[in-house]
């Protein structure tokens, strides 16, 4: 059995304990610790800390996550990190609110409702929840797809909201090669069983925010955004929501009426599809960054929820900061694919 060590949480005080086998990531999840997390595989650095006191070693991460520097002068990822002592940890990021309040992690089994292509290349895949298993979260949020037959998973953000009667939809990018989303076309069918674990991510809603929402999505980052959209509505919100969507054509737009008919719910709501490729009738022509520069000239008065490809984000990243928008009112959960960035063995 592996010995046992206490982590002390700084500035907030949480403490738990660890196993030396567990990532500190993990054992926080499982007793109820929601701590700031990306990719959960060591390459967004999004859960990135500070040891204060003690001996981590971790598990393979990317050097763009935390560089040789970094590690040298005690930081960390938690996503990665395996604790051999007790230990006093800085988070260096963090939302109060979550801490201790989020929605407790639980894997459950699912059974394959539909698989419907939306684009060329985006699938919706919806999932049955069994009565006896029902699996709760916040919009914004994603979940953990085990691939079938192995221990592999990959992360999917929910377009629906927690009141769907008992189905979770998904909105998937097929990538050539995928491990999961090659099995979109052949290896998954109706009726099958996948398994589900979560809920994760921090990009949500927070309750008593009342500053206008400015959403900035493209591919299937739609996903977590139309999940945020549908729950303003469901709530009666009055808060002015603004969605901007990038796609590279015409043919690469889906869901429109969905969008249309969400948006009749709010109070005031408008809808920008941005077209990179082509000008085409109604859209706006650029890329979806440059269109928001062009049309909002007040930012930092609003809240900004992003979900797209690192680039895309990177760059929503940059024109926020560039406006002058608090950290604090800037909310996304960042993908990254699990073979393009290199990665060290460890310390």
């Amino acid at each position: 059995m592996a010995d046992k060590h206490r982590i002390q949480f700084e500035p907030v005080g949480i403490e738990m304990e660890v196993d030396e086998d567990d990532k500190i990531l993990d054992a926080a999840f499982r007793q109820g610790i929601h701590l700031m997390h990306g990719c959960k595989e060591g390459q967004c650095s999004a859960c990135k800390s500070y040891v204060l006191e003690g001996d981590l070693q971790m598990e393979r991460y990317s050097t763009f996550a935390c560089n040789d520097a970094e590690v040298a002068e005690g930081y960390v990822l938690l996503c990665r990190a395996h604790a051999f002592s007790d230990c006093t940890i800085e988070l260096l990021n963090f939302d109060e609110d979550e801490l201790l309040g989020g929605i407790p992690i639980r894997t459950v089994t699912t059974e394959v409702a539909a698989i419907e292509p939306v684009t060329r290349d985006i699938v919706s895949l919806r999932l049955r929840l069994r009565p006896a298993e029902p699996f709760d979260f916040k919009p914004g949020q994603y979940a953990d797809l085990t691939i079938p037959g192995t221990d592999e998973h990959r992360s999917f953000s929910m377009a629906t909201t927690p009141s769907a009667a008992g189905e979770i939809e998904f909105l998937i990018k097929k990538y050539p090669g995928g491990r999961f989303s090659g099995l979109l076309d052949d290896g998954l069918a109706v009726g099958d069983e996948l398994s589900l674990t979560g809920p994760y991510g921090s990009s949500t809603l927070k309750d008593g925010h009342v500053l206008p929402v400015v959403c900035i999505a493209g591919g299937a980052g739609m996903a977590p955004i139309l999940s945020i959209l549908r729950h303003l509505g469901e709530t009666g919100s009055t808060r002015p929501v603004r969605f901007y969507y990038g796609a590279r054509t015409a043919a690469d737009l889906f869901y429109l009426d969905a969008i249309r008919a969400v948006g009749a719910t709010l109070t005031d709501f408008e809808f920008v599809a941005c077209l990179s490729e082509t000008a085409e009738g109604e859209f706006e022509s650029g890329n979806v960054t440059d269109v928001v520069e062009r049309r909002e000239s007040e930012l930092h008065r609003c809240e900004a929820y992003l979900c797209g490809p690192p680039p895309m984000v990177d760059a929503a990243l940059a024109l926020l900061d560039n406006h002058g928008v608090p950290k604090d009112q800037v909310f996304y959960d960042k993908f990254t694919s699990p073979v393009t960035d290199p990665v060290t063995d460890g310390v």
